[in-house]
């Protein structure tokens, strides 16, 4: 009898230590990626993740918050048209929730690319300009390849069918993109070249002023395009306030709008001081904290907008109000 019931015991903690090893909570919660970005048609994987991770009911609906943005499947998201949606999921079990903000893109290249033939020019203040800053000097030759270069700075249309969001400060489609970081535009370059399958980029500092002068059209300008800064920038000048549209003041030699005035462009360059000695296609200093911008702005004076002005010191790493322009390749 004994021994009978020294078996039943063993044998009943054998099937509760059986019990106690398959026993899994309930849901507590679900989670899932806060942001996903798609280009139109593609298709990509949301999985949810369980709290706790052995929860004994894993089963889940999806839902789209707009169908005609993204649509979902058992957490396969198909980016259907431009535009943002939210995707939600949702346990069979206590019905918890998660939900990913979904941007559906569809990049937009720049409306018009304008050659640049190469040539040889003098960089730096031009000669006859009285309001020369120490770091526009010494004037000195460079000669460049031929490149293309965006008619217009990007604009907040093309930035948002590109990147999916819209940090700017100042709104409306035909706006340049701005309060941008440096990080967030070689994002968007990537991107777009990703689209693509294209090598666009920042233009040099040397590209740049070469492009605002005009190429090897250039009449000699101190703004781009003209002597009267009235005629082709927008700055404190001629309208403190805003920030305007691209293209609507008159172009320079090469038909590029906006090359002085209405929001400076950020170059590829790293800043450093000139040299007296000719180059051949400069990129500036190998390294560096601080990256070149060009070109004034609305809410600076003329004096800014020349072509031969540059900031230094520009840490571009926090949201600024700046802008770009693209060149290619």
């Amino acid at each position: 009898m004994k021994n009978y019931f020294l078996k039943l015991s063993a044998f009943l903690l054998f099937i509760l230590g059986i019990a106690v090893a398959c026993k899994k909570e309930p849901v507590q919660g679900v989670k899932i990626e806060g942001k996903l970005v798609v280009w139109v048609g593609e298709t990509a994987t949301l999985t949810p993740t369980f709290v706790p991770p052995n929860a004994h009911n894993k089963k889940v609906s999806w839902e789209s918050a707009d169908p005609n943005i993204a649509t979902v499947e058992n957490g396969e998201v198909t980016g259907i048209a431009r535009g943002r949606t939210a995707i939600t999921v949702k346990t069979e079990d206590g019905g918890r929730t998660a939900k990913c903000w979904v941007s559906v893109i569809q990049p937009i290249e720049p409306e018009e690319m304008i050659w640049v033939e190469g040539g040889t020019f003098i960089m730096g203040c031009n000669e006859n300009d009285d309001e020369c800053k120490d770091d526009e000097l010494p004037r000195h030759e460079v000669t460049l390849s031929g490149f293309s270069i965006s008619k217009y700075v990007v604009t907040l249309k093309e930035w948002i069918a590109t990147m999916g969001e819209n940090n700017s400060l100042f709104q409306g489609d035909n706006i340049p993109a701005n309060m941008l970081t440096w990080d967030m535009i070689q994002e968007y370059i990537d991107r777009l070249n990703a689209y693509t399958g294209k090598n666009y980029r920042l233009p040099t500092e040397a590209e740049w002023e070469y492009a605002a002068r005009g190429g090897n059209k250039s009449k000699g300008y101190k703004y781009s395009g003209s002597n009267n800064f009235r005629e082709v920038a927008w700055c404190i000048e001629t309208d403190k306030d805003n920030l305007h549209p691209v293209g609507q003041l008159k172009p320079n030699e090469l038909g590029l709008y906006d090359m002085s005035g209405n929001i400076r462009e950020l170059c590829s360059d790293y800043y450093g001081t000139y040299s007296s000695a000719p180059q051949i296609n400069p990129t500036g200093p190998a390294t560096g904290i601080d990256r070149i911008l060009r070109g004034g702005a609305f809410h600076l004076y003329a004096y800014d907008a020349r072509v031969s002005c540059r900031v230094s010191k520009w840490n571009p790493h926090g949201g600024h109000l700046f802008g770009f322009r693209l060149v290619h390749p």
